[in-house]
């Protein structure tokens, strides 16, 4: 899908349809040449992602991330995979688990407090302005967050510091650019000589497919996408899998456990994360609208009823 030429800076440019990126190598910023343009601050008036600043919410993201990094450790993870990686709780399409999220608001966004399906609209129309043709691309910001119906009963109501949040490995050390990083001090994990060094149970270049990803909403949605045979690209389920994994697109760590295929895609979820997260506004969108496109591509890429 995407083609690689280099500069006369020799920083790299992702080609896709008749657009360019260009990704900065030093901090992974994307320089984006399209009509998007990145807001000043978020819906409280502050810088995005700064979990410092004080804000009606610092108090309760910060109590989000103390329990989220007592309780992900590798048996939580494995747990939460064999029982959800059976897709047996309901049947339902991409669009009825959107108007399903109307009602959740993610603790552990410093940056915005609407109902997901504001921010799922958001993402996906940005995109759609600046990259008209990639439609697989709208289709991946719409579903990215769908894993969230793991906080209703239906999916047995777990808490919020299982669905939500930055992702990051477990088997192995905790990477210090992870936010609130102190609070892995009460993960017995840390404290585990086997899961407690760079590569724990893994090796180098293994793979990020090899690794296992703390538990939450974007391994859910992937075991969904894929296992109800998605016909998405493989770049699509690259970034539903690791859209949250921060420590890596942001900061740059664990990438000694990508492989040449990880690297590609890991192009692709850089562009996606500049709408993922800057697209959050007040701005409203007309849901009734954009239905018709949406249902089409959900219709193009998915069965019409999902096992989730």
């Amino acid at each position: 899908m995407a083609g690689t030429s280099r500069t006369r800076n020799d920083c790299p440019i992702v080609m896709y349809g008749n657009q360019k990126q260009k990704i900065h190598e030093e901090n992974n910023d994307l320089v984006l040449q399209g009509r998007f343009v990145v807001p000043g601050s978020n819906t409280f008036g502050h810088t995005f992602r700064d979990y410092n600043a004080d804000s009606e919410r610092k108090e309760s993201v910060e109590e989000f991330y103390k329990q989220n990094h007592i309780h992900q450790t590798i048996d939580l993870v494995k747990r939460m995979r064999e029982e959800y990686g059976k897709l047996n709780k309901i049947e339902m399409s991409i669009w009825e688990c959107c108007e399903l999220l109307n009602s959740f608001v993610d603790a552990s966004d410093p940056d915005l407090d609407e109902p997901q399906i504001e921010h799922l609209l958001q993402t996906a129309e940005a995109i759609r302005k600046d990259h008209p043709s990639e439609d697989w691309l709208h289709l991946t910001a719409l579903i990215h967050d769908l894993g969230k119906v793991l906080s209703f009963p239906s999916f047995g109501e777990l808490p919020q510091w299982a669905i939500v949040g930055d992702t990051f490995p477990v088997g192995c050390a905790f990477d210090e650019s992870i936010v609130h990083h102190k609070y892995f001090n009460e993960n017995p994990d840390h404290h585990n000589p086997a899961y407690n060094t760079k590569y724990g149970i893994y090796s180098e270049g293994c793979g990020l497919d090899k690794v296992l990803m703390s538990w939450g909403h974007d391994e859910y949605m992937y075991m969904v996408a894929k296992e109800n045979k998605s016909t998405l690209p493989s770049a699509a389920l690259f970034i539903i899998r690791y859209h949250s994994f921060y420590p890596l697109h942001k900061s740059g760590a664990y990438k000694h456990l990508m492989n040449d295929e990880d690297v590609e895609n890991l192009k692709w979820l850089q562009i996606f994360n500049k709408y993922d997260l800057y697209s959050k506004s007040k701005v409203r969108i007309d849901v009734e609208k954009v239905k018709p496109y949406y249902l089409s591509l959900t219709e193009k890429y998915f069965p019409a009823k999902l096992r989730w």
